[in-house]
């Protein structure tokens, strides 16, 4: 059966945080110091999100995975987990291009790593790849990410389109006086290696709360920029994706925005989350979190978890009012919650 909240929406999207670790201390989501991090014994184990995972393909017909962090490639053996979700199958019956198949599986990375398995991803069952690149300069890709990296990432985005990831999308934040300036390089760098680069507008997730209104640059002046250089007409509505996109007049590729401050798109959203501490969440910006991990091992049945997830997305609001004065920012960061 479908897994459907109070407003209309069915759920597809199962979005899976694998680790709270990162190697990167990016500034718009982790402290330069001083993250606590969960013990092993905290996070979930590869059975515990397999099950999960197969509850909610199966008994809910959730067709997409993504598998987040932190960063999800410092978790030891990534690619024994991705094999035993490539075991599942979307029910026959559901209303999906998936029916019959193995759901999507998608991967968000910083890609510092990729290059070293990129192809035992592939093998592995893995069906996308998504970058995290925020800039393409070497000092201010070390001054957002508190890291050294920038020519392995991008040694990294090549190997996996070697690799037969195809396209491999690359996401970039951007942010007011820090790289917006780099909009249509950005762009430029997708048009050039065939990567559909997402710009994301700036969200307030940030570990040292410095988020502002101010700092954020809207979807229509990111487009604005892009379409002056290369001229862009927009493509047909996005439906449950959350990003908007254009292609180029040229035929050059696609680009696309998530608008997630000033162009929500909350009333589509098919999407929920599980940390990796086991906690299920119906927005990446919920106030409210549901236990899985304790019904896991507290001998609960796949009927009682499927019951949890149930009711968790009974309780899922209309959109998070991002703006508006009733907003409550999440106590955890974005590193904590699962990207």
């Amino acid at each position: 059966m479908e897994l459907v909240d109070p407003f209309g929406r069915t759920v597809r999207d199962l979005r899976i945080s694998v680790t709270d670790r990162c190697n990167f201390r990016c500034t718009y989501c982790m402290p330069a110091e001083g993250m606590v991090w969960l013990d092993r014994s905290e996070i979930l184990s590869f059975e515990e999100i397999e099950r999960v995972a197969r509850i909610c393909v199966e008994h809910f017909e959730v067709d997409s995975l993504r598998l987040t962090g932190g960063e999800p490639t410092v978790r030891a053996h990534l690619t024994v987990l991705i094999d035993k979700l490539s075991k599942l199958r979307v029910p026959t019956t559901a209303s999906s291009e998936f029916a019959g198949k193995q759901p999507d599986i998608a991967l968000t990375t910083n890609a510092s790593t990729l290059r070293n398995i990129a192809y035992e991803l592939k093998a592995a069952g893995l069906s996308r790849i998504n970058v995290s690149l925020d800039s393409l300069h070497r000092e201010r890709f070390e001054q957002m990410t508190r890291r050294d990296e920038l020519e392995n990432v991008l040694e990294g985005i090549k190997v996996a389109q070697d690799a037969g990831f195809s396209p491999v999308k690359l996401n970039a934040v951007i942010e007011r006086g820090m790289n917006d300036d780099e909009i249509v390089s950005l762009a430029a760098f997708g048009r050039d290696t065939g990567v559909e680069v997402r710009f994301i507008e700036f969200m307030p997730l940030d570990a040292s709360e410095e988020w502002g209104m101010k700092k954020v640059v809207s979807q229509d002046e990111i487009v604005a920029a892009i379409s002056a250089v290369y001229p862009l007409e927009q493509m047909s509505a996005r439906g449950a994706a959350p990003a908007d996109r254009w292609r180029y007049l040229d035929g050059r590729g696609v680009v696309g925005v998530i608008p997630s401050v000033t162009k929500p798109f909350c009333a589509d959203c098919d999407r929920v989350r599980i940390t990796a501490d086991g906690q299920f969440r119906t927005c990446l910006f919920s106030t409210t979190e549901f236990d899985v991990r304790a019904v896991l091992r507290n001998g609960g049945t796949d009927d009682d978890i499927a019951t949890l997830i149930r009711h968790a997305v009974g309780t899922k609001w209309a959109g998070h009012q991002i703006g508006h004065v009733n907003f409550i920012r999440p106590k955890r960061s974005m590193s904590q919650i699962g990207g």
